[in-house]
């Protein structure tokens, strides 16, 4: 990534990853990445916001011979994370006089994932201050987004939040502000459902601070900086609402063909009751687009054979990921087969236990689907419908 200027001696100074494709060993990136790093030269000091990832830093030392920096007095790491902070000893390296300047939490973080001495630091608190003479820098602790130790920066004059992960997409993009909005927004939700939805609640507070900010840009540190910030806040207002839609999201995995006979015929069921499926099989399954669909579906269906009397593995990542996860769904229930016995249904229902959701009677057949199995489905279907429409959500 080339340097280019925020504001008047504001610069991103990051990198992009065009062809990372897996992060954190779990997370598909079909987009790519960017490790943002903001550089802030105000009239006295010199301020470096994140680093990059270890294997760009390269590309981060190269921008700032760009810039003809000699002297970075201020290394300020929102997040501990490599991906945000694995280069600041190299920094170091280069700009030995530089103070590393954050929070308690992040500054042992640091010490112990990093190995950065500890006379390197300077501590602040929430609602502390950095000048850097015409420019100030006000630090914003934001606990458990998605880390402990996160914070938020914000160039007072400036109007720019640097918000760390928070409004962040894994986006390898040319374009340094919000171009394309349709497929921002799915990188966004895409990131949101995997990363943040968790801590859906803590999200809601820490945007209850920013009601008090003026803010004009938002630059997080993965993806383009949104220079329409109600673009961002109003998609986020939206996911951690409460609110859910008329959907069901149906994560299925079948084995000899019965689930999947079970399945074609419950997504006609709730098709023809007006209420959006959105069916997903497993094992071809991107789970980052599984994530998506969780972010608004009012209710879960889980479709699974039994294997040594339990779910599929396939269908047990998928309850993991999704207790995990936290979502708002307020309805969840199990569809599957069996063939002499075990407790599959049970085993599920024992997984779930983050989930604030009403369990509606699973619709489980011995062998292969026969009539009685399908009445129950139209029953699962009819019983959806109504839950739906008692939370005021069909059409």
């Amino acid at each position: 990534m080339t340097v280019r200027a925020l504001r008047k001696d504001i610069y991103s100074v990051g990198a992009i990853d065009w062809d990372r494709r897996l992060f954190d060993e779990l997370i598909p990136l079909p987009d790519g990445t960017t490790y943002n790093a903001y550089l802030i030269q105000g009239s006295e000091k010199t301020a470096l916001i994140d680093t990059v990832d270890p294997t760009k830093e390269k590309e981060l030392i190269e921008n700032l011979r760009k810039l003809n920096i000699k002297t970075i007095d201020y290394i300020i790491p929102n997040h501990t994370e490599q991906d945000h902070s694995g280069t600041i000893p190299k920094i170091l390296e280069i700009y030995p006089n530089a103070t590393v300047v954050t929070n308690t939490k992040c500054k042992g973080m640091c010490i112990d994932h990093l190995l950065i001495s500890e006379k390197k630091f300077t501590e602040i608190s929430n609602g502390d201050t950095l000048s850097l003479g015409n420019k100030t820098l006000e630090f914003i602790i934001a606990p458990w987004v998605h880390w402990p130790e996160t914070m938020l920066t914000c160039a007072r004059e400036d109007k720019i939040l640097f918000s760390c992960d928070l409004f962040g997409s894994h986006l390898a993009t040319s374009d340094l502000y919000t171009i394309d909005e349709h497929h921002v927004y799915r990188c966004a939700k895409r990131y949101y459902a995997e990363i943040m939805m968790p801590f859906r609640n803590n999200i809601k507070k820490h945007m209850e601070k920013l009601k008090d900010y003026e803010i004009d840009f938002i630059a997080p540190s993965h993806g383009p900086v949104h220079n329409k910030p109600k673009f961002i806040l109003n998609a986020y207002r939206d996911w951690i609402s409460d609110n859910v839609k008329n959907e069901v999201l149906l994560p299925y995995v079948s084995m000899h063909g019965s689930v999947e006979k079970m399945v074609r015929y419950f997504v006609n069921a709730l098709i023809e009751r007006n209420i959006t499926v959105k069916p997903f099989n497993l094992p071809r399954t991107d789970i980052g687009e599984l994530a998506m669909a969780l972010v608004d579906a009012a209710t879960i269906v889980i479709a699974t054979p039994t294997v040594l009397v339990g779910p599929h593995p396939a269908a047990v990542y998928a309850t993991y990921l999704t207790n995990a996860l936290r979502p708002k769904t307020r309805f969840i229930s199990i569809i599957g087969s069996y063939g002499w016995g075990g407790k599959m249904p049970e085993t599920i229902q024992s997984m779930i236990g983050n989930l604030k959701a009403e369990i509606l009677l699973p619709v489980i057949a011995k062998g292969y689907p026969k009539g009685n199995d399908f009445k129950s489905l139209d029953r699962l279907a009819d019983d959806i419908l109504s839950k739906h429409k008692e939370i005021n959500i069909t059409s």
